[in-house]
């Protein structure tokens, strides 16, 4: 029997949704068949079945939402079952392990007698019991934050693993943040749930409907809620006189159509200046490791997320190697990701190894705002549109196009200077536009 469980489609992906069984129980399945469609933070995507077997069963119904190695589903291959990562130290120490045959319903608390609490710390030395309790890297991290004692906790995931829902009994314990965690016997009072929800008079004088969140919008919450409190962001604007941008692209696009070629967008022309900008500052095209690294990740080539508000959630499809790519080819591959993106067709290499985001909104007429870093990265641009202004040129007044934009930065690992170094170089380019496609 081979317990089949949800795979990392992306860098980012954390958790997933069974969108749709392409296998039901019974069904004869081969190698490279379409066993399920998962949703991710980014997308929906086809996951291929690895092995050769009948379906025996579904252990995650669709639209139920799984953190990465949590088993979804099991494949009868005939052969005899064996229980995920076990060991014999391993089996001989939990001799009342549920069999893997054993059903989905069973609570995850009945497959062992539970740990008892130890002194055990975050990183995982329980020392009652002189065994090392693995947890993934999100729960040492909530551990160290959040002062939780992992050695109270049994792990579900594969081989034991603790994983992100495992935590969740401990975290509505855990002590608010600033609060004092030294307080003896103190009772953490979880909010009534006449305080949670909306009263019903409440809900009557706003003409309120509930809308269910999909499993997509619901990871994007959660992400970029964790960037916005885990990273400390900072903001540096710059304006640029785009006048000569914009005679470029009008000039390139005639010479285009006249070609038969498609044309390029003012977006595409800031994807190649934004690439150009990071090839002489390396320094933003960079990612925090955690807390207890000390290095950080300087990436050598230039992957350029592009953020697409598609009908499906907004996603980050990747343009590799944007600094060795022309505009024109920019353009092309730009309006593919976007056209994936409204399909749900992109696949997890085309959403994965990014360096650094672009969000452009200046379409729908917004001026200049700030947008929240895309981890792992470093730094995340928000362009505005381009408008004519009234600005001074020599000794006169003259109507002009400008820009305006603004660098999101982790500041743990970008100082000021380099935020206001790397705007300065963007400036420049966007100034002087025939250095973009030269």
């Amino acid at each position: 029997m081979i317990e089949i469980t949800m795979p990392r489609l992306s860098d980012t992906m954390e958790e997933g949704a069974i969108a749709i069984w392409h296998k039901q129980p019974g069904d004869r399945v081969e190698v490279g068949d379409l066993l399920v469609e998962i949703e991710t933070d980014k997308a929906t995507m086809e996951y291929e079945a690895y092995e050769a077997g009948t379906l025996s069963e579904h252990l995650v119904a669709e639209g139920k939402l799984v953190s990465i190695g949590e088993p979804i589903a099991l494949l009868d291959d005939g052969k005899p079952s064996v229980m995920p990562g076990a060991t014999p130290a391993a089996a001989a120490d939990a001799p009342a392990a549920a069999p893997a045959a054993a059903p989905a319903a069973a609570p995850a608390a009945e497959a062992a007698p539970a740990v008892p609490p130890t002194d055990g710390n975050a990183d995982g030395n329980a020392a009652g019991r002189g065994e090392r309790l693995f947890a993934s890297p999100l729960v040492r991290k909530l551990a160290r934050e959040n002062h939780l004692d992992l050695s109270q906790v049994r792990g579900t995931g594969p081989g034991g693993r603790i994983i992100r829902s495992d935590t969740d009994a401990l975290l509505a314990q855990a002590p608010a943040p600033g609060a004092d965690f030294a307080v003896p016997n103190a009772t953490v009072v979880a909010p009534s749930a006449a305080a949670a929800a909306p009263s019903p008079d409440t809900l009557d004088k706003r003409a309120s409907e509930a809308i269910p969140l999909s499993n997509m919008r619901r990871i994007i919450a959660r992400r970029l809620g964790e960037s916005a409190r885990t990273i400390p962001h900072f903001f540096v604007t710059a304006a640029a006189d785009a006048e000569n941008l914009v005679k470029l692209r009008t000039e390139l696009n005639a010479q285009l159509v006249q070609a038969g070629r498609p044309k390029v967008s003012i977006n595409d022309l800031l994807i190649r200046a934004s690439a150009l900008a990071l090839r002489e500052h390396p320094e933003v095209n960079a990612s925090y490791i955690d807390d207890a690294s000390v290095e950080m990740l300087v990436h050598h080539r230039v992957n350029i997320g592009v953020a697409v508000a598609s009908g499906n959630g907004l996603v980050v499809p990747v343009i590799e190697d944007a600094d060795q790519k022309t505009v024109s080819q920019l353009g092309t591959e730009a309006k593919q990701l976007v056209s994936l993106a409204n399909a749900k067709k992109l696949t997890a290499g085309q959403m994965s190894g990014g360096t650094f985001t672009i969000s452009n909104l200046g379409m729908f007429g917004v001026e200049q705002f700030t947008a929240i870093i895309n981890p792992p990265e470093g730094a995340i641009l928000a362009v505005g549109g381009t408008a004519r202004e009234a600005v001074v040129v020599g000794d006169e007044i003259v109507a002009r196009h400008r820009m305006r934009y603004t660098l999101s930065a982790d500041h743990r690992i970008i100082d000021g200077a380099v935020a206001a170094q790397f705007l300065q170089t963007l400036t420049r380019l966007i100034e002087n536009p025939w250095t973009i496609i030269a």
